[in-house]
């Protein structure tokens, strides 16, 4: 248990501020971001100092005052309420948060994203002590609008004069519909991420863990959208036999998503789409391998006909074929 990814969806937030009165309007705005940054200070802060923050303000140690969000004694306990939801596994957190929240469209929309996420982690075998859902975690920019996580270093090591020494936060983001619109004008949904390269650098050193990649991961493709949870319970069971594995998560043909594939320097790349699903099989492309052999193909019948360095064999079989096309690279 080195790490940790807390999720949570920012409309949740929007729908317990609306209920609480407030508007959607510019002073609304701007109140809605104090009642989202002092719920980011949890941590640091803890329950009594989000609490002033969210009330009429909190002087820090250094004598500098905050304004705070003007919420009333009741509204701001429903916000600590709600901070409070995920106690327990993923089910019974979805379960707090619909009744706290009621069956609105918004919650529901929320709620029901949160389900399908759920439904993945679940499928790719994540333990509820590894990605959870966090209410408290809203990230503290205004832009959010869907889903957010943030990733975090669990892990306690020891600094250069052997003190103990936590990473904490690496990394963290969320779904963004209308911040392109800002800068493009054009409406363009999107998620996106950072993710503290350095930091987790120096993690990896401190633990002796920083090696060079031969090469990038193994690619499993998603020809069928509904099968996503198959996909992604294939690159868990790649990755606990110590292969580097990833699931294709865009909605591109199977053209561009080899293309990606080899931008990212795959291996192999791992196919599963309506025929092979049906016949309980898995096919395995070793890119490498097909390279070179495609220098000595001349055209497209014989490409077809040969299908250089792909493999086909039970869906049981997985880790066995992947094994076999990384040993020939």
């Amino acid at each position: 248990e080195e790490f940790a990814i807390q999720i949570n969806d920012r409309r949740l937030l929007d729908v317990l501020l609306a209920e609480l009165g407030v508007p959607e309007t510019e002073a609304g705005a701007l109140q809605k971001g104090v009642v989202v940054r002092a719920i980011d200070k949890l941590d640091r802060l803890g329950e009594p100092g989000v609490a002033a923050l969210l009330g009429t303000g909190r002087k820090d140690d250094s004598g500098d005052y905050t304004h705070g969000a003007g919420l009333e004694a009741p509204a701001i306990e429903r916000v600590l309420a709600f901070t409070r939801a995920g106690a327990g596994d993923r089910t019974q957190t979805l379960n707090q948060l619909q009744s706290l929240l009621g069956v609105s469209e918004h919650a529901g929309n929320a709620l029901r994203d949160l389900n399908v996420i759920n439904d993945l982690v679940t499928a790719a075998g994540w333990d509820e002590k590894l990605v959870f859902f966090e209410p408290s975690i809203v990230r503290g920019l205004g832009y959010y609008t869907g889903p957010v996580f943030e990733a975090n270093i669990t892990l306690e090591t020891q600094d250069a004069k052997g003190r103990p020494m936590r990473f904490g936060s690496v990394g963290g983001g969320g779904r963004y519909d209308g911040l392109v619109a800002r800068f493009k004008g054009i409406e363009v949904p999107a998620t996106g991420f950072s993710f503290g390269v350095s930091r987790f650098a120096a993690l990896l050193a401190s633990l002796g863990r920083l090696g060079e990649a031969n090469s990038g991961p193994v690619v499993v493709l998603a020809l069928e959208p509904d099968q996503m949870g198959a996909y992604f319970a294939m690159a868990q069971e790649l990755r606990a036999a110590g292969i580097r594995a990833e699931v294709y998560v865009g909605s591109s043909g199977m053209r561009a998503q080899m293309k990606y594939a080899d931008k990212r320097s795959a291996p192999a790349v791992v196919i599963v789409g309506e025929d092979e699903r049906i016949a309980g099989t898995v096919t395995v492309k070793d890119l490498a391998l097909g390279s070179k052999m495609s220098e000595h193909i001349s055209d497209n019948v014989q490409w077809r006909e040969g299908r250089p360095a792909q493999v086909t064999g039970k869906r049981d079989e997985l880790v066995g074929l992947v094994q076999q096309a990384l040993a020939s690279d």
